[in-house]
């Protein structure tokens, strides 16, 4: 009976090691954002994009899917665990009829971490840290006629179509650097209108991979959701050239379950 105790003792202490090497694995960061007029951004929400994982955002040119997201309290308040590393920031609060973490809608409160230089500002996540960023009144009201869809961006362009050819309406692509689809994508487009047609705006040119979905945030697809991948199978690769517009590169889909998406032409 002695050798058991002490064998639970010791396993005991072990998850109790494991459990706060963990905890001191990451940093936290914390803050109060406001609108402009001073209210506070509650029911909205933080993004945090890790500078390691790709470029900092730019709402006008292009729509970085976040590292992770944390909600904003009735105070304006939040607090999230990172892991270390240096961070962007941006808030968004809801005012359009969008309900996802995706792109800003015509008058939802929109806020950019930046640089008295107007330029994305890092925040640094210290491990076992806690960063305070203080309080930042900077959401405003977000304007679609500041995005950019022309005048040298980087984007893929095409349309969206289900198995008898026709558009489909309110599906976003998604933009991956790898074949893997199942991680989190690097950008997401708006959603498609009633002709079908995306326009996915990347920060330079390169070869990715295109999903679609009806969903923001991932996770597998549920009954009677759209899916697609562009090609058939694992996706293929479609390329882009920094500072023009690939077109017509079209994106068959179709609900899940079902059999998979029909292959289109492939963009060399």
């Amino acid at each position: 009976m002695k050798r058991l105790t002490s064998l639970t003792a010791f396993f005991f202490l072990i998850a109790v090691i494991c459990a706060s090497a963990q905890e001191v694995g990451k940093g936290k960061m914390l803050g109060r954002l406001l609108i402009e007029d001073g209210r506070p951004m509650s029911g909205g929400a933080v993004f945090f994009f890790n500078d390691a994982t790709g470029p900092p955002p730019s709402q006008e040119k292009y729509w970085r899917v976040p590292d992770t997201v944390a909600p904003i309290d009735d105070e304006g308040k939040f607090l999230v665990e990172l892991p270390p590393g240096r961070y962007y920031l941006g808030a968004m609060k809801r005012i359009s009829r969008e309900k996802n973490i995706g792109p800003p809608g015509e008058g939802d409160y929109f806020l950019k971490g930046q640089d008295p230089g107007n330029k994305p500002k890092t925040f640094i996540v210290k491990r076992g840290e806690t960063t305070d960023i203080g309080t930042i009144a900077a959401g405003k009201p977000f304007k679609r006629t500041v995005i950019k869809y022309s005048g040298g961006i980087t984007a893929i362009k095409g349309v969206v179509r289900d198995a008898e050819g026709k558009p489909v309406e309110g599906v976003a692509v998604f933009g991956y650097k790898k074949s893997i689809t199942r991680e989190k994508p690097l950008f997401a487009s708006d959603r498609t209108g009633a002709d079908g047609k995306y326009t996915l705006r990347v920060s330079e040119g390169g070869k990715y991979y295109l999903k679609v979905r009806d969903v923001y945030g991932g996770g597998p697809p549920k009954n009677g959701e759209i899916i697609g991948n562009y090609w058939q199978g694992v996706p293929a690769e479609a390329s882009a050239k920094t500072g023009e517009i690939t077109e017509g590169i079209d994106i068959s889909v179709t609900r899940f379950p079902g059999r998979g998406p029909h292959r289109g032409p492939r963009q060399e």
